[in-house]
């Protein structure tokens, strides 16, 4: 095997690996919506029932272009922004205490490792 083979598939497999986070995280929202709901009504988000279907739904479609190769720019792009928002609404570190306060730091700062992956998907070839 050449050496310089490997390269062709590595980024591949990082977009289907991202892509497997958010059409997972998604799939598993829908079995979770009432309690998503009342999180977004509790934050004060406008119409949080269709707010909740319609970012569930956002994350799976990009996500699911991310694993196939398809329209992958934009898709990371919008994955991007999804992140941010959700990240910003629904982990916020900044209003609890103690242990809850520690694993949603850990989770707010892999989110930052997630956007970087996203900008590598996103970056051109």
């Amino acid at each position: 095997m050449d050496p310089g083979t490997h390269v062709s598939y590595v980024p591949a497999i990082g977009r289907a690996l991202l892509g497997t986070l958010y059409v997972v995280g998604g799939l598993r929202h829908y079995g979770a919506l009432g309690i998503l709901t009342a999180e977004l009504r509790a934050r004060s988000i406008p119409f949080p029932g269709p707010a909740c279907h319609l970012a569930t739904a956002f994350q799976i479609v990009c996500g699911a272009l991310l694993m196939i190769g398809v329209e992958v720019r934009w898709a990371a792009y919008g994955l991007i922004v999804f992140t941010i928002v959700a990240t910003l609404l629904m982990v916020n570190f900044w209003r609890m205490s103690g242990e809850r306060r520690a694993a949603a730091t850990n989770v707010f700062l892999a989110h930052f490792g997630v956007l970087g992956g996203l900008l590598l998907a996103a970056a051109p070839d």
